[in-house]
């Protein structure tokens, strides 16, 4: 038995009657898709989109605005530091009293006492003259105290440097830096607890427990504080805080 299968001829003509359709032209144009509508922002999202881009950029002003005063006064703090030590290098070589008077007491009229060599002694103006460690007692070097300031361990005026890294004078003569002062105390302070201050005067009469000890055989505490005044500020503000003992 023989089958055969019969294929349409895309060649023949369609049936009478039924019309056959156009062939596509060269510029005949694709089926149209329907097109997919795009949705715009709404005011609702803009405003919000808005306050988190403000949000994020007030967090960064703030932040570098936090950045810059905390740098500011670390710069203050390793300055104020740095003056602290230069009283304290200064101190080391000076003697405890006086190296001509020292530090005595003489026995007034009626009965009581008159310390000699506590503090500057007649004549010493300068800071030049400064040669004891009790001359520096309520000492102050800057602006509106006892000496011109800031001092150095030299006691040479530490000048004022530009942002050139130029030493600024004023007729030849080197400006100070400005706004920093360096307040010194001295005090006599007990040898077996020094954290108790004793008067200028004070002397230890021998008893059944502790030895005698002279008026000028007393450990010395020295305090430098270091204040910082700047141009917008009513009043100094003090920075750093530096103490130590020396030891009679």
């Amino acid at each position: 038995m023989h089958l055969s299968r019969t294929f349409p001829d895309r060649h023949a003509r369609p049936a009478s009657g039924v019309p056959r359709p156009p062939a596509p032209g060269p510029h005949a144009r694709p089926a149209h898709r329907p097109r997919r509508t795009r949705r715009a922002f709404t005011l609702l999202e803009t405003l919000m989109a808005l306050v988190i881009i403000g949000v994020g950029v007030l967090a960064f002003v703030d932040a570098q605005a936090s950045f810059t005063r905390s740098n500011g006064w670390s710069s203050q703090a390793a300055t104020a530091m740095l003056l602290a030590n230069e009283i304290r290098e200064l101190s080391r070589r000076l003697p405890r009293h006086d190296p001509v008077t020292g530090l005595t007491l003489t026995a007034t009229g009626g009965g009581g006492t008159l310390l000699t060599g506590w503090g500057t002694e007649a004549g010493e103006v300068d800071v030049d003259d400064i040669d004891d460690l009790d001359d520096l007692d309520g000492k102050v070097f800057g602006e509106g105290g006892d000496f011109p300031g800031p001092i150095d361990a030299f006691g040479g005026i530490i000048p004022r440097i530009g942002v050139d890294g130029v030493v600024l004078t004023d007729d030849g003569d080197p400006l100070p830096l400005s706004g920093w002062t360096q307040r010194v105390t001295v005090e006599k302070v007990d040898p077996y607890n020094v954290g108790t201050v004793r008067v200028a005067a004070y002397q230890q009469a021998a008893s059944t427990t502790l030895p005698a000890i002279a008026v000028d055989q007393f450990p010395l505490r020295i305090t430098v504080v270091v204040e910082h005044q700047g141009l917008g500020d009513a009043q100094a503000t003090e920075v750093t805080r530096v103490t130590w003992v020396i030891p009679s």
